[in-house]
């Protein structure tokens, strides 16, 4: 049997960032779609951040993309943050929309435009000293799409250079965060194609180096929960950028296409003492809203992972590790399953309640009148979307 009241308080600690990216228009290679009540700049995407907070009690950070939010003072935008309640969380440097760019940033044949990149990560760091921001989050388009375009082993010289200048520039308490992408923008080889790579360059940079894994990132069919697992008892795992996906890097609602594969990896956390402070897993959404409205989708997200783990939480531990001892399969799996088919909607209610939270968020926002609100403030102004 599991503790409810360690489940609850489990609950209640989870921190699940939001990323300011999500909150401006978004769309795919063919539209960016408009949207009513977008925030024009960083400080009215970190207010949004706060809303969601406001209504789930679990979502106190929000991430930076840099440069889509650069500001004359940083100091100041995490004040404004403070202010509304959060933190600024993990900064993300942008070394792929620019056109030196075209054929990579750090992993670039031309040593000038690998200094470039190298600079912009490097003020980054600076960013993060100003804001208190923990966790540079890394992740670079560099790759190839033909044949002979370029040296492979090079390439990951050129990488290893860079990761580990940015490295030894990491202040107390700071850490790299090294996600990696299967394709796109490149289709022939990717720099960083796999959670391998990643682990490898981190284990050569060091303890602070960890991996990032962006669930939408991977082939169809990849084991993802066996990756977290391997990762998890190396102390290499750094966190998480969550979406679902339903052919390839789609960036929708976290657990839209596939719940129980999320459940599957937040067991995999629960199991492996994930959840615990010292564990360091970083768990941040990293979502595109093209159609949907922003607030609420963000809203919905933060519940399906609150979701995730509470059905994880409720696994029998004790009875599925005896269950395996014993090679009774059906057993051990039926213990999964049977916590998968828990509603846990209910428990979830109790616990925002006990918060001081309404029990249904998404209602609770559609009631406060704040999108009205927001969209008669912001109809002046250009919105803040992809590259601002």
């Amino acid at each position: 049997m599991t503790d409810q009241r360690a489940v609850r308080e489990a609950l209640r600690t989870q921190h699940i960032e939001t990323p300011s990216w999500a909150y401006g228009n978004s769309g795919t290679r063919f539209k960016v779609f408009a949207q009513e009540g977008v925030p024009r700049d960083a400080y009215e995407k970190i207010d949004d951040a706060a809303v969601v907070h406001r209504y789930t009690g679990v979502a106190p950070t929000v991430a930076l993309h840099i440069p889509w939010d650069r500001v004359t003072d940083y100091g100041d935008l995490a004040r404004h943050a403070r202010e509304r309640g959060i933190g600024i969380g993990a900064i993300n440097p942008n070394v792929f929309q620019e056109d030196e760019y075209r054929l990579g940033s750090v992993c670039n044949p031309d040593p000038a435009v690998r200094r470039k990149a190298l600079d912009h990560l490097l003020e980054c760091v600076d960013i993060m000293d100003v804001t208190g921001s923990a966790d540079l989050s890394l992740w670079f388009a560099d790759g190839t799409n033909y044949p002979g375009q370029d040296s492979i082993a090079d390439r990951q010289e050129r990488l290893s250079e860079a990761l580990r200048a940015v490295y030894d520039r990491l202040g107390d308490g700071q850490r790299m965060l090294v996600e990696y992408k299967l394709f796109e923008p490149a289709f022939y080889t990717m720099d960083v194609p796999d959670w391998g790579t990643s682990y490898a360059h981190c284990v050569d940079l060091g303890p602070r180096a960890k991996v990032l894994v962006d669930t939408g990132h991977h082939a169809p069919g990849t084991n993802i929960e066996f990756i977290v697992a391997f990762l998890l008892a190396r102390s290499r795992l750094g966190g998480f950028h969550f979406n679902s996906r339903f052919y390839a890097d789609d960036d929708l609602m976290v657990g839209a296409a596939d719940p129980y594969q999320l459940f599957r990896i937040m067991v995999e956390i629960v199991l492996g003492g994930g959840l615990e402070p010292a564990a360091g897993v970083a768990f941040m959404l990293d979502q595109c809203h093209n159609i949907e409205p922003k607030i609420p989708a963000l809203i919905r997200s933060v519940l399906n992972v609150q979701e995730a783990t509470a059905k994880a939480l409720l696994v029998d531990a004790a009875a599925l590790r005896g269950f395996q001892r014993e090679g009774d399969v059906l057993s051990a799996n039926a213990v999964l399953t049977d916590a998968f088919a828990t509603d846990v909607r209910p428990l979830l209610a109790e616990l925002r309640e006990d918060m001081g939270l309404d029990p249904d968020p998404i209602a609770a926002y559609r009631r406060s009148g704040h999108f009205e609100r927001i969209r008669a403030e912001r109809a002046d102004g250009a919105a803040a979307g992809w590259g601002a």
